[in-house]
């Protein structure tokens, strides 16, 4: 019966669509309307049947794998948001204030991603109607505890810092004032926020020690995981950069795109001297004297997403090619998303002995997600003062 009735939307829908002519006004192809018509409904679905029958009913997790594709997710995304707080503290703390033009665009990105990340996780949870336990009932020897806290907080804190565009739209900028007065304990919250929680993901897998394999696992996890939190999340401000203003025709000043680039490559530098440190501290260079799929994937990871594009970033800074800048940030990115991966995922294994595939239905509640907080960014961008009035040239 929910099959049918979903099926039945998604052709009354697109019937809509295509007699009110709703794509030509937007712009937008029948084709990728129908798509994400679709992607939508799938979601819609996929959700209804986890009310309905729980996580079995959508996911293929079990006991031996009980965390999959939507905490992987998650971890990308909370890193991915972190130049939030770093343009925010560049701004307001270091009082760099030429940087001020990027602040909005960045922080309403993170202030989304957290979002997606918060719906995420309530969906990923045994019990979703009891996800405000954490908040009442303290659990004050728990990593997960702390998590739950610094992301709650720090949503808030993100609030904050953007309420003033919303404001300035409604024409009371006059409202902002106090906000503005108190934006730097504000933003030194938010730092510290973000610090303990980027760093205390990489807690969570500490416990491990016997399941997480040995190239991944090490007692400087929680320092990795901030150190890269850092590299990607200003990768993520210079592609944002080339998309809004391909897309959108939003352009952010591109002097300030480039030394946002030479500050990555130097992260991505300590973070390659944090890697190469960690295996020789622990002795661990003789995992890769037999070639395995695991050493394979830290090969990759760390060369073809770390090293690479730190060197490509040096090169595109030097010759200040926008090219160059948006294919290192692309490389950092799926960098993190496949350490991420590689910590949560697939370097758990070999000691589990279960290979999990996701469901058609994790991935469809994924793919829509994230789609979704695209769209979302774009209203909003649109709706709102985020981007500086005068005009700049693109990265």
């Amino acid at each position: 019966m929910l099959e049918l009735t979903f099926g039945i939307g998604f052709v009354g829908l697109l019937a809509w669509v295509v007699t009110q002519r709703s794509h030509l006004r937007l712009r937008v192809r029948l084709e990728l309307v129908t798509v994400l018509l679709a992607l939508f409904l799938g979601a819609l679905y996929a959700i209804a049947k986890r009310v309905e029958g729980g996580l079995g009913a959508i996911t293929h997790l079990s006991d031996q794998v009980p965390w999959g594709l939507w905490i992987t997710f998650d971890l990308c995304g909370v890193a991915l948001a972190s130049g939030g707080f770093l343009i925010a503290a560049t701004v307001h703390v270091l009082h760099l204030k030429r940087f001020e033009p990027i602040l909005r665009p960045t922080v309403l990105t993170a202030l989304i991603a957290y979002q997606l990340v918060a719906a995420v996780l309530v969906l990923d949870l045994g019990r979703p109607q009891r996800f405000w336990h954490p908040l009442i009932m303290w659990q004050h020897h728990s990593v997960m505890f702390e998590i739950t806290l610094c992301l709650t907080l720090y949503t808030v804190v993100l609030m904050v810092e953007f309420l003033p565009a919303i404001l300035e739209r409604v024409g009371r900028p006059q409202l902002a004032e106090p906000l503005h007065r108190l934006a730097i304990p504000v933003v030194i919250a938010g730092v510290i926020l973000s610090t303990l929680h980027q760093s205390s993901f990489g807690s969570l897998f500490l416990i491990v020690p016997q399941k997480l394999h040995p190239l991944w696992y090490t007692p400087w996890l929680p320092a990795l995981f901030l150190v890269s939190a850092a590299a990607a999340g200003l990768a993520v401000v210079i592609l944002e950069s080339w998309l809004c203003s391909v897309f959108l025709q939003r352009q952010l000043p591109a002097v300030l795109i480039r030394e946002l680039a030479r500050a990555c490559q130097w992260v991505l530098w300590g973070y390659v001297m944090l890697k190469v440190g960690d295996l020789a501290w622990r002795g661990r260079w003789m995992d890769f004297t037999k070639p395995t799929w695991l050493g394979v994937l830290w090969i990759v990871e760390v060369v073809g997403g770390v090293a690479v594009p730190a060197v490509w970033l040096g090169r595109a800074w030097r010759r200040r090619t926008a090219r160059g800048l948006t294919g290192s940030a692309w490389l950092v990115i799926g960098g993190l998303a496949l350490n991420r991966a590689n910590i949560s995922w697939f370097a758990l294994i070999p000691a589990v002995g279960v290979v999990y595939v996701p469901s058609w239905m994790e991935v469809v509640i994924t793919a829509a997600l994230f789609v979704a907080g695209v769209a979302i960014f774009a209203a909003v961008s649109r709706l709102l003062p985020v981007f500086p009035r005068t005009d700049s040239t693109p990265a």
